[in-house]
C-alpha cells in the first residue's frame, strides 16, 4: 500500500549561519600617508524562522528535508564596507505546529497562526571591523572581531489540529460515520477496528450560513496513554479542540463505564483535557425503541449532556449539531484567537522519548560536520566587553 500523505511527525536538524568576520585592513592610497583602519564590519548570520501556513496541513514537506541551514554573513572589507548578512532560512508549518528539543524533550514553541514567525535559532552577529578599535593611543589596530559562532539545535516538529470539535470513542464506534454524515468529508468506513489511521477534519454546516470544524481521530483503547493500540500518536490531535464528544455505540454492555475508561485515558494523557467541555452520543441508536432509550438513559453520566443518534438513520443528527453549537458558544468555553486552544505542553518524558522516535521512524543521526575556514594571518583577539559598546563611544 501506498505510503500516507499525512505526517504529523519529523524530526530536523537546524543550523543557523555564524557571523562574517570583521576586516582588518589598512588604508593604503597614493598621496594618503598614515591611512589608518578602515576595515569593515562582517554581516549578520542568518537566523532559522518558523512561520505558520494554513495552506499547509501536514508535516510532509518537511519529511525530505532533514537539514534545514540558514546562510553564513559575509566578511567586511576595505573602505568599512559592511559584509553581506546570511540569507534568513524561512520554515512553513501548518497552523497547530509545537517545537520540541530533540534531546531533553523540553518545550520551544507553539505555532497557532497564519503568518505568526518565531526565531527558532539566531544567527551570529557580524565581528567589528578594526575601524572601530582606533584611538588616540591606538591609531593602527591591527585586529578585528570574528564573527559569532552559529547555533544548532536537533528539534522534533509534531502536528496537533486546530478545530472546534474532537470526536473520541473506540475503534468501531461511528466516528468516521459520523463525520461523512454531517460534512463533506470522504474517511475511510469499514466494519473492522482501527479504519481511521490518520486525522480527518470536516467542516460542518449550520444554520444561516455558520459552520465549526470536527475532527476525527483514530479509535482510543484502554491503555491508549501508555502506548497502546495507536497509543499516543493521535491522542495530541484533540489536546486542541474546544469540545470534546465522546461516541459510546448502543450495543455497548456497560455505556457509563466505557466513558469513564475514554475520560480516564485523556486525563492520563494530560490532565487539563478534562477541563474541556463535553458531550456524549450514544450512537447506533437505530436499533433501539423508544423504551429502551427511557431505560438507558437514568444510567448515563448525568453532568455531561447526552442524546442518541444514528447517522445511518439521520436520527438526532440535527439535535447533535444544535447542541454542539450552543457548547461551542458558552460564555465558559469562548477561546481567544479563533480555534487555537489555549493548552500547556509539557516537556516529553525522555523515558519514551525514544520509543517515539523509533515508532514515528525519526530516529536518525542527522548531525552534521562542517569545516571551519582557514586562518588569514590577521589577529582576531578581542575581549568580551567588546561586544557590547564600540570602543571609544
Amino acid at each position: 500500500m501506498p505510503e500516507s500523505n499525512f505526517v504529523d511527525y519529523v524530526k530536523i536538524y537546524c543550523r543557523s549561519g555564524k557571523g562574517g568576520r570583521g576586516s582588518a585592513h589598512m588604508r593604503r592610497e597614493k598621496f594618503v600617508p598614515n591611512g589608518g583602519p578602515d576595515g569593515g564590519d562582517g554581516g549578520r548570520g542568518g537566523h532559522v524562522i518558523l512561520r505558520g501556513n494554513r495552506n499547509y496541513w501536514t508535516l510532509l514537506h518537511l519529511k525530505y528535508e532533514r537539514h534545514v541551514f540558514a546562510g553564513h554573513g559575509q566578511p567586511g572589507s576595505r573602505g568599512r564596507s559592511f559584509g553581506k548578512n546570511g540569507e534568513d532560512k524561512i520554515i512553513e508549518v501548518p497552523c497547530g505546529t509545537v517545537v520540541y528539543n530533540a534531546e531533553t524533550g523540553a518545550y520551544i514553541c507553539d505555532i497557532t497562526g497564519h503568518g505568526q514567525e518565531i526565531v527558532l535559532l539566531k544567527g551570529g552577529r557580524g565581528g567589528l571591523g578594526n575601524w572601530h578599535f582606533r584611538s588616540a593611543t591606538r591609531q593602527a589596530p591591527r585586529f578585528a572581531q570574528p564573527g559569532e559562532p552559529m547555533q544548532e539545535l536537533m528539534v522534533i516538529l509534531e502536528l496537533k489540529l486546530l478545530a472546534d470539535v474532537g470526536l473520541v470513542g473506540f475503534p468501531n464506534a461511528g466516528k468516521s460515520t459520523l463525520l461523512s454524515a454531517v460534512s463533506a468529508a470522504k474517511p475511510k468506513i469499514a466494519d473492522y477496528p482501527f479504519t481511521t489511521l490518520e486525522p480527518n477534519l470536516g467542516i460542518v454546516p449550520y444554520r444561516d450560513g455558520k459552520s465549526f470544524v470536527m475532527a476525527d481521530i483514530p479509535g482510543i483503547i484502554e491503555g491508549a496513554s501508555e502506548g497502546k493500540g495507536l497509543g499516543l500518536r493521535f491522542l495530541r490531535h484533540i489536546e486542541r479542540n474546544s469540545l470534546l464528544l465522546f461516541m459510546v455505540p448502543a450495543d455497548s454492555d456497560d455505556i457509563a463505564r466505557e466513558y469513564g475508561i475514554l475520560l480516564r485515558e485523556l486525563e492520563q494523557f494530560n490532565p487539563e483535557m478534562l477541563d474541556k467541555q463535553r458531550v456524549l452520543a450514544v450512537t447506533k441508536s437505530d436499533m433501539l425503541d423508544e423504551e429502551l432509550m427511557a431505560e438507558i438513559a437514568p444510567t448515563l453520566p448525568q453532568n455531561v449532556p447526552h442524546l442518541f443518534i444514528s447517522s445511518v438513520s439521520g436520527l438526532g443528527i440535527q439535535a447533535l449539531k444544535d447542541i454542539l453549537w450552543e457548547e461551542l458558544n458558552k460564555e465558559s468555553n469562548r477561546i481567544e484567537g479563533a480555534t487555537a486552544a489555549s493548552i500547556v505542553h509539557r516537556p516529553k518524558d525522555l523515558r519514551r522519548l525514544q520509543a517515539e522516535l523509533e515508532a514515528e521512524d525519526a530516529d536518525d543521526d542527522l548531525s552534521y560536520e562542517y569545516e571551519e575556514d582557514g586562518d588569514d594571518g590577521f589577529d582576531y583577539e578581542y575581549d568580551d566587553e567588546d561586544w557590547d559598546e564600540e570602543p571609544g563611544k
